[in-house]
């Protein structure tokens, strides 16, 4: 709830399939080629030319819709979407509407520690449209068809996310499965993801109120900035007594604002009919049955695995599964120290943290598996403590190669002689009579803060969990 309004959101993302060349041609689909260098006859609409389907991006869509659990048509059509734009040669798109390849299916993931399911509604084969190009040229729109016919899987949601927060976390786990699957890089800056949002509010309980569409979102931030921003937009504009108008709008990441591009159009006025230049399109259940054999383990699989065979509570094994790379970092740490949950901490935490910081994804991280296996082994013997191990992952972040090295340089090392320990707990046993009264008067605090005392004595060297003990024994005996 947002000032009393329920917030509404359901996203169409477009995901740009794997395959080397286009949906309907033999073009190239290569990212960055000079202009118009990678448009054929049929990208360009040429009088004559006939699409002919790709079967690799049929297998994706296929592959998709086995991992969301969806139904695989067995037949299905594309239909031509009308609609004029410079940068679309033919007048229309080749997409699918009536009969849509995947049928239903549904995605979850966790918003914090909360576990959401969103229902999908269908996920369908279309063709891209080209690009204008409007900053390089004064008063003038260049085209760019490069893009036109690059093979696309739109998902479509149902309307069931609440708040920008879960729209993001869909969005992101949505990502993480088609390049787990292999179907899609995930590319977002290149435009190989990217996402539409559908944003209304209304008063509890009263029927959905009037959506705009928010086009073209290729960050999880931008789309987490421009719903919360349309969503206060719509609040005020409903607050002022001023009605909704369904529309198109862009988001501008410079001012952080939403703007209308044009009044949003209903499926009646694309004018959709069948495309007579292609047939149905029929998947036979052998096609999905070897698609089937061929697919890796899912992520909702592994996390499953991941909390049986590794005791790694739920919400933990599902962030193992973000990326493929990540669970394969995960599971090489974890082979090599033998502690899945302390592994699963430090990617969790400061991991994740310093890669989020810098923009960097899991296979960019300067700490290899192996050495932060080392690392929580070191912990584990006693070597270091958990200050301790933070340290040493700063210099290891930094271009330090060997752990030893660094906890020796640093002079880390935990103390090993207990016979030194009893000596620090006595000594300051008998310079903190005071605590030690509070103590035994039921004042817990005064515990911490002799043992605050034993480290500060030892320099950080005494082991914790040892200074600990040595104290409790001391105080009852």
């Amino acid at each position: 709830m947002i000032r009393g309004y329920e917030v509404v959101i359901g996203l169409e993302t477009h995901a740009q399939l794997s395959t080397q060349s286009k949906i309907f041609s033999g073009a190239s689909t290569q990212f960055g080629a000079a202009p118009n260098t990678q448009a054929c006859a049929v990208d360009l609409a040429l009088p004559g030319t006939l699409p002919v389907m790709n079967r690799g991006a049929v297998e994706r869509a296929i592959r998709f819709g086995l991992a969301v659990g969806a139904k695989v048509a067995p037949l299905s059509i594309f239909a031509r979407k009308n609609y004029f734009y410079p940068d679309l040669p033919k007048g229309y798109q080749i997409s699918q509407y009536e009969i849509p390849v995947v049928q239903g299916g549904k995605i979850s993931f966790f918003v914090g520690e909360h576990r959401k399911t969103v229902n999908l509604t269908r996920a369908h084969l279309e063709e891209d449209a080209g690009k204008s190009l409007h900053e390089d040229y004064h008063g003038q729109t260049g085209i760019d068809l490069n893009r036109a016919g690059t093979p696309l899987l739109e998902i479509v949601s149902e309307p069931e996310m609440r708040s920008s927060a879960e729209a993001v976390e869909y969005a992101r786990t949505l990502h993480g499965l088609v390049t787990w699957l292999g179907i899609c890089d995930g590319n977002m800056q290149e435009g190989s993801f990217r996402c539409d949002a559908n944003v209304s509010v209304r008063r509890p309980g009263q029927p959905f109120g009037t959506r705009r569409e928010i086009k073209n979102l290729n960050s999880f931030r931008f789309l987490q900035q421009a719903i919360d921003y349309e969503v206060q937009w719509q609040i005020d504009q409903l607050e002022d007594g001023l009605p909704i108008v369904q529309a198109t709008v862009l988001f501008n990441p410079d001012t952080g604002e939403t703007r209308s591009m044009r009044t949003k159009e209903d499926a009646h006025d694309y004018r959709y009919f069948p495309d007579p230049d292609l047939p149905p399109l029929v998947i036979e259940p052998a096609w999905v049955e070897r698609v089937k054999g061929e697919m890796p383990e899912l992520p909702a699989t592994m996390a499953e695995r991941f909390q049986t065979a590794d005791g790694l509570p739920a919400y933990d094994a599902t962030m193992m599964t973000q990326s493929l790379a990540l669970a394969r970092f995960y599971e090489t740490a974890r082979d090599a120290c033998g502690q899945p949950k302390l592994v699963a901490n430090w990617l969790m935490g400061e991991v994740s943290r310093r890669l989020n910081a810098e923009g960097k994804t899991i296979d960019a991280c300067p700490v290899s598996a192996a050495t932060l296996a080392k690392l929580i082994g070191r912990i584990g013997d006693g070597t270091i403590s958990n200050n301790g191990a933070r340290q040493v992952f700063e210099a290891l972040w930094s271009g330090e190669a060997d752990v030893d090295a660094v906890i020796e340089a640093k002079g880390l090392k935990q103390m090993s002689d207990t016979g030194a320990l009893e000596a620090i707990v006595a000594e300051v046993l008998a310079a903190n009579q005071k605590s030690v009264d509070e103590f035994r008067a039921g004042k817990d605090k005064a515990f911490n803060a002799l043992v605050g005392q034993v480290m500060k004595a030892s320099k950080g060297k005494a082991n914790p969990a040892q200074a600990t003990e040595l104290l409790k024994k001391k105080l009852s005996s």
